[in-house]
């Protein structure tokens, strides 16, 4: 019988590490901004199928980058975690503190495993408060650590580059269209230092609006309105309207946007184009086992 190779711990560790950030890194990347009536998550994400922003709670959303069907599940189980705590206690119960904790235990557990591999998920969870300084964002890396972040925060892909970006540019008070703004400028710029063009169609925009009447306070931003508010935040996003489609749609509704719009071919036409699109577009990013990356 062969003696086994003897791998130091600190070794083991190293090389799992490595293996999950080359994962998250071929993932495109998320921002998150405050802004002055809330929290806005921006994604580059031209699927309309597989959702990056995710609500989670009343005033808690969720946003990861990396692999899809890891983070999903653990989007799922904050979901459960959130209803089961708020139907047990009180919905004020539910915080992002008490889901980052619980995301934090399971990807530490996962990640400190040698039986399976880690996840190659980056999560960020953020929560809303009735004032911008009441509002928190935590970012989570794979090995399950908590960063507790402030203004802004970028995940997956180019995030050192992009984070650097809007340390230098973000400030307090601004309004959503000068946020989504910032956000899309960031995510445009690539490693070599240009800039390309992000339309909203390839645009994942979702908020958590402290001024909704409404209990829960997520909303995506779709079709003619997310079309208005990258027009009037200037040339790099600015692009012909989109279809209609409800702006406080939930996650129900999010994949009916772009059914229809100016200068499409015709809507059973353009529907199939779409399709393909998303199909083209998730199959380029696949990891080496054939999963989607996002």
């Amino acid at each position: 019988m062969s003696t086994p190779f003897y791998v130091s711990p600190q070794q083991a560790m190293a090389d799992r590490a490595e293996y999950a950030r080359k994962g998250i890194a071929r993932g495109r990347s998320v921002v998150v901004l405050q802004y002055t009536d809330g929290v806005v998550f921006v994604a580059e994400n031209p699927s309309r199928a597989l959702h990056k922003v995710s609500e989670i709670y009343d005033r808690i959303a969720f946003a990861a980058v990396g692999k899809y069907n890891e983070f999903e599940n653990l989007r799922i189980g904050g979901v459960r975690y959130a209803d089961l705590r708020g139907y047990t206690y009180d919905r004020e119960d539910v915080t992002a503190r008490g889901l980052a904790n619980v995301y934090a235990q399971t990807l530490g557990t996962i990640f400190s495993s040698a039986a399976e591999k880690p996840y190659e998920v980056e999560l960020i969870v953020a929560e809303v408060g009735s004032a911008p300084e009441e509002d928190q964002i935590y970012r989570l890396p794979h090995d399950g650590s908590i960063v507790d972040e402030h203004g802004s925060v970028a995940v997956g892909g180019s995030a050192d580059q992009i984070s650097s970006y809007l340390d230098q540019r973000h400030r307090d008070g601004m309004t959503l269209s000068e946020a989504l703004k910032l956000a899309v400028e960031s995510l445009s710029r690539d490693n070599n230092g240009g800039e390309r063009r992000l339309t909203a169609e390839q645009l994942e925009v979702a908020t958590l609006d402290r001024t909704r009447p409404q209990q829960r306070k997520f909303k995506r931003i779709l079709g003619r309105q997310l079309s208005r508010l990258l027009e009037e935040s200037g040339p790099a996003g600015a692009e012909e309207p989109a279809a209609d489609a409800d702006a406080g749609a939930g996650e129900s509704g999010a994949t009916a946007e772009g059914a229809g719009g100016k200068g499409a071919k015709g809507g059973g036409a353009k529907e199939k184009d779409a399709k393909e699109k998303d199909v083209k577009d998730v199959k380029g990013k696949d990891g080496p086992d054939g999963e989607p990356l996002l």
